[in-house]
């Protein structure tokens, strides 16, 4: 199989909307290209003595609206293409859901696996010094990503702090509350998956009570999608995790699944349930659909057979272009990941704001306005669905592109 460029697929996506919006072919330039790019040599001491060079980048997309915003993440295949891209992607995702950020994206490619716990923070530590320039609460604001948790923005932050002689949690999201973290982040993307469940249900007249929902991937979105969605009255009929999937047509308890896979390794092997493959699992006939593990799950072949109502993406790119256009031709409602999974991203608005005022909300509080503008994203984009007669993907490329160039044409260009 062909490897996706990312790059490729995101001008794609922007050139989408372009052509709906009839976009003005500076104006479409210049949001294809990155304001910034940043490439960082990080030589790093190993625990034997060696000095090993890494590679790190910072990507920042667009800042119409407000500070960059965008994870870090460590991995052997991180490249420029890719950070590029999801720094693009960033700036539609915090414009969809409307909070005054623009698009960033950084990685540094290393095997995090490979490292020392010890080798792992020096090379953050040198990471945060070599990208400290450019970061800061009102003008690049990084969080976790793939490989990187609470301690390394903890560490990140730390960098930063001590460089400026000020204690300053702004400068960083998605720290462990001891830091001057917020309540919800852990559910953040699961509760946004299931809200965007409950609106899109509305929509197409669908009652949750009841309705059979199938999850593949039972990692921290799968998993808490979930928990939510059974508190809405639907039941969770077929879930997967790396080892494989499991189906029960009379309905399977959430919490006890997690409970099995925490203490089995796998969610294989579960009691009452059946052993199917993947394509089998993704194809089960259901209510909702929530691909919540890795891209490109939902190929042309899946898509000709899935059996859902509402198709919600959990995960990142699960669903490929060519099959988008069969789930739309058979009226199957797929809310994007760009939508569907940008909890997170209310959150770290949400921890930021808190860290700016140093006030601190409760959980209930933070979801509350976590919702509001989930909810308000998936309205919007529903509406420019049904104007244009697009699928709610174009829809929410629309709506982000739209967004910003509010903010451009009130700002203006200058110098």
């Amino acid at each position: 199989m062909t490897k996706i460029d990312p790059w490729q697929n995101a001008l794609k996506q922007l050139a989408d909307a372009a052509k709906i919006l009839k976009l003005d072919a500076g104006i479409h330039e210049m949001l294809a290209n990155p304001k910034k790019i940043l490439i960082v040599s990080l030589p790093v001491k190993m625990d034997d003595g060696r000095i090993k060079i890494f590679t790190g980048y910072r990507s920042q997309h667009n800042d119409f609206r407000g500070p960059h915003k965008g994870g870090i993440r460590y991995h052997p295949d991180v490249t420029i293409e890719e950070v590029k891209a999801l720094s693009m992607w960033m700036t539609w995702k915090c414009a969809i859901v409307d909070v005054p950020f623009g698009g960033g994206k950084g990685g540094i490619i290393c095997d995090p696996k490979r490292l020392s716990a010890g080798e792992k923070e020096r090379m953050t530590r040198r990471y945060a010094y070599a990208i400290s320039e450019i970061i800061g609460p009102g003008k690049d604001v990084p969080a976790p990503d793939v490989y990187t948790t609470g301690k390394e923005m903890a560490q990140i932050m730390d960098v930063y702090s001590v460089m400026h002689g000020q204690t300053e949690p702004a400068v960083i999201t998605g720290k462990p509350i001891s830091a001057g973290g917020s309540l919800a982040r852990n559910v953040a993307t699961g509760l946004g998956v299931a809200y965007c469940i409950r609106e899109g249900a509305k929509k197409i007249g669908l009652n949750l009570k009841g309705a059979k929902v199938v999850i593949q991937g039972y990692g921290n979105a799968g998993t808490f999608a979930a928990e939510y969605i059974e508190k809405m009255g639907a039941k969770i009929i077929g879930v997967s995790d790396s080892k494989g999937s499991i189906i029960n047509p009379k309905g399977l308890d959430s919490k006890k699944v997690l409970e099995y896979k925490t203490a089995h390794g796998s969610v294989v092997g579960y009691p009452g349930s059946k052993k199917v493959s993947t394509e089998e699992l993704l194809t089960t006939p259901c209510d909702v659909l929530v691909p919540a593990a890795l891209e490109n799950q939902i190929t042309p072949q899946i898509a000709r057979n899935v059996k859902c109502k509402i198709l919600a993406e959990a995960a990142n790119g699960p669903t490929t272009p060519e099959a988008d256009d069969i789930l739309f031709k058979k009226k199957i409602m797929v809310i994007p990941d760009i939508l569907a999974n940008s909890g997170g991203v209310c959150i770290s608005y949400l921890e930021w704001v808190q860290n700016l005022q140093r006030y601190y909300w409760t959980f209930d509080e933070v979801a509350s306005k976590m919702e509001h503008h989930i909810v308000r994203g998936f309205n919007d984009t529903y509406a420019l669905s049904k104007k244009h007669g697009v699928d709610m993907r174009k829809a929410s490329m629309v709506l982000a592109v739209g967004r910003v160039l509010e903010a451009f044409e009130a700002r203006g260009l200058w110098p």
